[in-house]
């Protein structure tokens, strides 16, 4: 299998486990290979293995066991997937919007002010992307397209301290986006409200911009709530 270091890691790495559980006809209960043993064969990170094993948790694919290792989960299983996984990271799902909704109504408000023409073709590219992968049902590159629009804000801000941070957010605390996406109707709701908080940031509107974004934010919490459950 060739290097997936040039595509988006969070997808192809999640796409590329995927294909090994199918061609290796993995079945529920079978174990998967180690972090060090996927890192190996798909020339990445430790660190992108098991964000893309996080991903494939919350999906219900697998099952991660702490000193055990990682298990094919049972697709015919009863229990919902991500209420599962909901319930049981139930205190890190709070914080992460928590700290998204200290940071990105502010980092909305600032790229509305300073957003160049680039930042706004960046941010209206990853929108389309995202409106063409709702469409198509690709629920994986739509989560992508999704944490990229976001981080095209927080570049927009020109502050790279901020970057950096939501970049960090980005790889460490991705499951809010995964988890929020999943919830029925949330992916059309995005659409709408992407739609607001570019109109804004093309607008050149701080108040509006910031409010979009505060909006967005607590919409996706308040999705997870109502299908999965309290946080």
């Amino acid at each position: 299998m060739q290097s997936l270091k040039k595509e988006r890691l969070s997808v192809m790495v999640t796409d590329a486990i995927n294909e090994i559980i199918r061609t290796e006809k993995l079945k529920p209960g079978d174990k998967l290979y180690s972090e060090k043993e996927l890192s190996s064969k798909l020339e990445v990170s430790r660190s992108s293995i098991r964000e893309a094993l996080r991903m494939l948790e919350v999906s219900g694919v697998v099952k991660v066991y702490q000193g055990k290792g990682v298990f094919i989960s049972d697709p015919s299983a009863k229990s919902h997937p991500v209420k599962e996984w909901v319930v049981e990271n139930a205190d890190a799902l709070r914080e992460h919007f928590e700290v998204r909704l200290l940071i990105e109504p502010h980092a909305a408000y600032v790229a509305s002010q300073r957003a160049e023409e680039k930042d706004l073709e960046a941010l209206e590219s990853h929108y389309q992307a995202f409106i063409a992968n709702v469409g198509t049902g690709d629920v994986s590159q739509a989560i992508a397209n999704d944490s990229a629009f976001h981080l095209a804000i927080a570049k927009a801000t020109k502050n790279r301290t901020l970057s950096v941070l939501m970049r960090t957010m980005d790889q460490t605390l991705n499951e809010g986006w995964y988890a929020s996406l999943h919830a029925p109707g949330r992916l059309q709701s995005s659409i709408t409200e992407h739609g607001r908080l570019l109109q804004a940031i093309k607008d050149h509107n701080p108040e509006e911009a910031s409010k979009a974004m505060e909006t967005h934010l607590r919409n996706a919490l308040s999705d997870i709530q109502l299908h999965f459950g309290n946080l």
